[in-house]
């Protein structure tokens, strides 16, 4: 896998370059700042970036806003975004082409090795790897008009697993249900949401697109 990184602390930029390379990833770039970055993807057109939300000149969004940009040029460049705070408002613009790749860590979690490298390549196959807090942030922030409130409380719960990037065998682990009932509810998020079998792009990525916009 080849990655651009987009980090503006030194120090953990050159810790994300040694942790991939020792993983076996290969880093063809390492910037600090939004238009380097934007550069660096053109010239390298990597398998998947990680990305501060956070960089030069502003230090507001200009990496998030680089990210949507990256993915207008390069439709479905894979983005894992790190940032220290929660800050949802990313979700609808990086999610809204239905694409997938699409991760969102807070940056604490970069420190669990394991669980970020198995997030960075779930994202780089296409699908979902939502940080656990943003998921619960989003959960006390439904409105009258969400279109999850037809969910059941158990639905809502395999949703935000599925908005993690867990796949039915680990739902399933972690609710201690079965393989046929995760499949069930599942099946019952899509048909509540209006998710046909003929639904232009990924079922699991559109109903994630749906709950992440509801916040």
């Amino acid at each position: 896998m080849r990655v651009v990184i987009a980090e503006d602390d030194a120090l953990l930029r050159e810790g994300l370059v040694l942790l991939l390379s020792t993983a076996g990833i290969e880093v063809r770039a390492a910037v600090d700042n939004a238009t380097d970055f934007l550069a660096a993807v053109t010239a390298e057109r990597p398998d998947a970036v990680v990305v501060d939300v956070r960089l030069p000149p502003t230090f507001t969004d200009d990496g998030l806003r680089a990210a949507v940009a990256a993915r207008k040029v390069h439709p479905g460049l894979p983005v894992l975004v790190l940032s220290a705070f929660v800050e949802d408002s990313y979700a609808s613009e990086l999610l809204a082409d239905g694409a997938g790749g699409v991760g969102y860590l807070l940056k604490e979690r970069v420190g669990r090795v394991d669980k970020f490298l198995d997030a960075l390549r779930r994202v780089a196959a296409g699908g979902t790897a939502m940080d656990p807090e943003v998921i619960a942030q989003l959960l006390v922030r439904h409105r009258a008009d969400d279109p999850l409130v037809t969910l059941t409380s158990r639905e809502r719960e395999v949703l935000g697993l599925m908005a993690e990037g867990h796949d039915n065998t680990t739902i399933g682990a972690l609710l201690v249900v079965s393989d046929g009932a995760v499949q069930k509810h599942i099946r019952n998020i899509f048909s509540k949401l209006n998710l046909t079998s003929d639904e232009a792009g990924h079922r699991r990525v559109l109903a994630v697109l749906a709950y992440l916009n509801a916040s």
